[in-house]
């Protein structure tokens, strides 16, 4: 049994460190595109270095996982590591945030600092999700511990994820600065409360030392780890890339001056369908297999994501018909994340039962390797979509006005009154393109994801539970 001490100080701690990466990972890409004045050139570099510097991140999860489980502190194998990447991240989203030079200069900066971003969050969250599987095999305690960290998870989303947008347009550089701020501190004192908090259980080492080689035959040879760190890898490409672009879509569909509280609606359908799926996953799981949610959240998300491709041409351009269709689409993306979570953690006990060897922070750090490696290929995927639907040499009209009131030289009132009458100048075939790449392409790679698993991963609850009683039996033949 986990201790409540422990259960609470993991779970609360997610609040700080994922309303830094919801910062990062979701409006990074609104700072450069409405906060700098870059030549589309520029902007491409960016986007190509900011591919290049998450794939390496995805790799550098799998490297972490293989330190971590390699060391040997008197503070435990995870809190070392939650504290320090926490630290020096904390310090990376502060310089990111304020530190503002241009052209060129610019481009070098933020190239050097996105990856460091990457690589110091990695040493935190490679190591904190390692430690969840390690907390409790039991099934039931582990769903109910994903479920009440999923609680915090969404909180500290949507504290960033809903404030953000009210605050930017007309006041994005200030802004951004003084949330980079707030959020770099909350990091760090929420993972300070799980480091105090948590006692971690007596560590099962393995024989071997885990070297780099031995590490991905490790992951090579569990099967089922395969299928589904790649069913998640596309998953996630479907659920991040609507919330990279939804910002453009809400200004280019109704306006600068008025999308802040409509983006900001929009989010609050965010955090109220993601919260609700923390609190019906448990029931849910109780009474159906997770194959089984997956399916009937397949469905539900195939009509939202088509009723949004239809909003304003066929369905009537409704803001209450988008923001229910909001919630549907985010409540089944939330219950599937939660039930991917627990199917790619029931591989280490798969492993374990064929090979008799435990790596929970191997294992687990596909978990974070399937979503950088997806947002590295959701960065790429919304930066093409906005350069060639000409979206993005449009927004940089926009970028000029935010730079000249974050140098006092013009009112916000004047320039959202500029803004908006840019905005419609934009063509109907330039939203459509973005409309497409914003819900086309999510669907697509999300219906490949159910396939995986409906077809390949075997590991359903019978069967899970078979392999537990297998490894105790002989854990129990051992002592004797």
């Amino acid at each position: 049994m986990i201790d409540k001490k422990t259960k609470w100080s993991y779970c609360v701690g997610a609040t700080g460190r994922d309303a830094a990466y919801t910062l990062v990972s979701m409006f990074i890409l609104t700072y450069i595109q409405y906060t700098m004045k870059l030549e589309v050139l520029q902007f491409t570099v960016i986007s190509a270095a900011m591919v290049v510097c998450m794939v390496w991140d995805a790799v550098n999860d799998l490297m972490m996982s293989s330190v971590i489980e390699n060391s040997h502190y008197k503070l435990g194998k995870y809190r070392p590591f939650i504290i320090v990447g926490a630290l020096l991240n904390a310090v990376v989203i502060i310089l990111m945030f304020t530190v503002r030079p241009t052209g060129w200069s610019f481009v070098i900066f933020f190239c050097i600092t996105y990856l460091l971003w990457g690589m110091t969050y990695t040493v935190n969250d490679i190591a904190y999700w390692g430690m969840l599987p390690s907390l409790s095999s039991d099934p039931k305690e582990r769903d109910s511990l994903v479920t009440l960290m999923g609680i915090f998870v969404c909180i500290g989303q949507f504290s960033v994820a809903g404030v953000v947008p009210m605050v930017i347009a007309g006041n994005a550089v200030s802004a951004f600065r003084i949330i980079g701020l707030i959020v770099a501190l909350a990091f760090l004192a929420f993972q300070t409360l799980t480091f105090l908090g948590v006692t971690e259980r007596e560590r099962i080492d393995n024989a071997d030392e885990v070297t780099f080689g031995k590490m991905f035959a490790i992951l090579k040879r569990n099967d089922q780890l395969v299928k589904s760190g790649v069913a998640y890898i596309l998953f996630c490409v479907g659920q991040q890339l609507l919330l990279l672009l939804a910002v453009n879509f809400f200004y280019f569909e109704f306006g600068y001056s008025e999308s802040g509280d409509l983006v900001t609606l929009f989010t609050v359908m965010y955090g109220l369908g993601t919260l609700a799926a923390q609190f019906i996953y448990p029931i849910l799981s109780a009474k159906i297999s997770r194959k089984k949610i997956y399916s009937i959240c397949m469905i539900a998300l195939a009509v939202g994501y088509l009723v949004l491709l239809a909003f304003g041409y066929v369905l009537p351009k409704n803001v209450i018909l988008l923001m229910i269709t909001g919630f549907v689409i985010f409540f089944c993306q939330g219950l599937i994340n939660l039930a991917m979570v627990v199917i790619i953690n029931n591989t280490i006990e798969y492993d374990e039962y064929r090979f008799n060897e435990r790596h929970d922070s191997i294992i687990s750090a596909i978990r974070s390797f399937a979503s950088k490696f997806s947002g590295a290929l959701n960065q790429g995927a919304a930066s093409l979509i906005l350069i060639v639907s000409g979206i993005y040499a449009v927004s940089q009209n926009i970028s000029e006005l935010e730079v000249e009131i974050g140098k006092g030289t013009m009112i916000r009132e004047d320039a959202l009154i500029k803004a908006d009458s840019i905005i419609a100048t934009v063509e109907p075939s330039q939203t459509l393109i973005l409309r497409i790449g914003m819900v086309a392409l999510p669907l697509l790679v999300m219906f490949i994801s159910w396939l995986i698993i409906e077809r390949g991963y075997k590991i359903d609850e019978k069967e899970y539970a078979r392999m537990l009683a297998e490894i105790e039996k002989r854990k129990s033949n051992e002592k004797v």
